[in-house]
């Protein structure tokens, strides 16, 4: 299958960033597909590529942890892969290689601001599916995609809570008390795009342990927990 050589020249800067060599066995109709948003075609988009890079990133991950962390345990793996494979990281990747630039979408899915993070993620992860199908191994993938992994394991590591707070104050809680946190979540602007448009206390024992904001009720939760878990597992007076 061809493509216009206009859109193969603008595919191949975005592979140039990836480090990718300019003899590098890709496939150029898959990325071309990888790159196009159901909301410009209903039968010739990035579905079903997007499906096979969730598994792709996925693998890709478990390579590297299993390589560079020997001795880790299982949970810690499926913790900080949930965190690497999430659409917050991937849509962070997507962004860092401004992918957004190549992707085809129509206006109104342009217009679309709260799903950007959910649209550059999928994108991402046919973009994976595409490289991966290009040869059938990770060959176009990890050299890449590695550091960027590596550079947040470090970070996740660092962090008591592997990044989910909420799981991570819950478990904390059952623990300690046998009880579950409260969630008062409110709406605190009605813009839809707005970083601070809901406002998530967090209740427990009678006491608020932290409050967040964010675009989502899920992003204004987190936020919530994480001020709260940093108190519990700190001296405040809750922790045995």
């Amino acid at each position: 299958m061809t493509i216009d050589p206009r859109r193969h020249k603008q595919l191949q800067k975005l592979v140039q960033k990836l480090g990718l060599l300019d003899n590098a066995p890709v496939q150029w109709y898959l990325i071309d597909l990888a790159l196009t948003h159901p909301s410009m075609s209903a039968d010739v988009n990035y579905d079903q590529l997007e499906f096979v890079g969730d598994a792709v990133v996925r693998i890709a991950a478990s390579e590297l942890l299993f390589e560079t962390y020997p001795n880790a345990k299982v949970g810690d793996f499926a913790a900080i892969r949930s965190v690497l494979v999430s659409d917050r990281v991937l849509a962070q990747l997507a962004q860092e290689y401004g992918l957004e630039r190549y992707l085809l979408l129509a206006p109104s899915a342009a217009a679309d601001k709260m799903g950007e993070t959910s649209r550059l993620a999928d994108a991402f992860e046919a973009m994976l599916g595409a490289l991966y199908l290009s040869t059938h191994t990770l060959e176009l993938i990890r050299p890449w995609l590695d550091p960027h992994f590596q550079r947040l394991t470090e970070e996740i590591l660092k962090d008591p809570a592997r990044q989910n707070y909420k799981d991570a104050l819950q478990e904390w809680t059952q623990a300690h008390y046998k009880r579950l946190p409260e969630y008062r979540l409110t709406e605190t602007n009605t813009v839809e795009v707005n970083e601070n448009r809901f406002t998530a206390q967090v209740w427990f024992q009678g006491q608020q342990l932290g409050e967040g904001k964010g675009r989502s009720k899920k992003a204004a939760e987190q936020a919530a927990a994480k001020e709260a878990f940093a108190k519990v597992i700190g001296d405040y007076g809750l922790v045995n």
